[in-house]
Parts: structure tokens; sequence; C-alpha cells
């Protein structure tokens, strides 16, 4: 596994749908890129998904290559195989970023998210999120805030990584 993004960041959305892509970001889809020149334009595969998903996810080419392999290693025509596939190959959007260091989202994406003046980035491990700022709030951290209330005061989340 190659590097993992971290942070977060807004950005504006122009209205030919570029949005430029956090500088740290850029850095981990450089080097997740094994065809990537340095300085050059990584490639990365965004998956879109179903009506139920709210949010873009990107994924970098080392990253999308790993779910690929586990895909492929499913039994074919099984149903697990059958919807994976669907939503990693077929609900999703291969491109690149831009000279200008910045994704072109088409109209559909942008649409399906309601994304329109300004993109919510969010790192995930070895994939990062894009959402629209209000959903974000009223879904994730609502989401967050809820599961934090039946955690105690002096709840440390390090004890997750215990086990």
């Amino acid at each position: 596994m190659g590097r993992r993004f971290r942070g977060e960041g807004h950005h504006k959305v122009d209205t030919k749908g570029r949005v430029s892509i956090p500088a740290s970001f850029r850095r981990v889809l450089e080097a997740s890129d094994p065809n990537c020149e340095p300085g050059g334009n990584p490639e990365l595969v965004i998956v879109y998904g179903d009506q139920r998903r709210k949010f873009l996810e990107v994924y970098t080419i080392e990253a999308i290559n790993e779910v690929d392999d586990k895909i492929d290693a499913l039994p074919r025509g099984s149903m697990q195989r059958k919807m994976l596939q669907r939503m990693f190959h077929g609900q999703s959007f291969p491109t690149n970023v831009d000279e200008t260091g910045r994704l072109v989202l088409p109209a559909k994406l942008r649409s399906k998210i309601e994304l329109d003046k300004e993109a919510f980035f969010i790192a995930a491990g070895d994939t990062f999120q894009i959402w629209k700022p209000e959903t974000y709030e009223a879904e994730e951290l609502a989401q967050e805030e809820k599961w934090m209330e039946d955690l105690p005061e002096d709840f440390d989340p390090m004890e997750f990584l215990d086990g």
C-alpha cells in the first residue's frame, strides 16, 4: 500500500466542473500511480456508486488495483462479484489530474451529489471523498455526533486500536 491521504479542505467548483485537489492529496496520487512521472498528471478512479451514495470516492491507481484483485478472486457469477463489478467498474469514472492540479467532474457526477459552487474533500486512508459541504455536515457529522453520545465522557478513541 502506498502513502495515505490526510486532512480535509474546501475548494471552489467552477461552472465547467473544475475543482482543485488539495496539494497534499495530489502528492499521494502521484506516488500511487506507477506510470506517473514526478510532477506529472496522475490517473485515478472516481467511484460514484448508486443513488444511496451521497459522495464521490476517489481511488489511487494502487488502491483501485487492490480492489480489482479482490473482486477477481470472488467466484465468477456470484452475486457479490456482480454487485462489486457494477459499483467499481460500471459506476465509476477513470480520469486524471490536469496540468493545473484540478479534477474535471462531469455534470453527471456533480448532479448526483448536488455539487455546485464548493466541494468538501476529506481523507479516508488510501482514498478520499468529495462531498457537497452541506450534505457532509447533515449526514456524516450528525451521525458521528450521535455515535459519540453513547460513549463515556472520558472515552479515548485510541482504545479502538487495541482490538
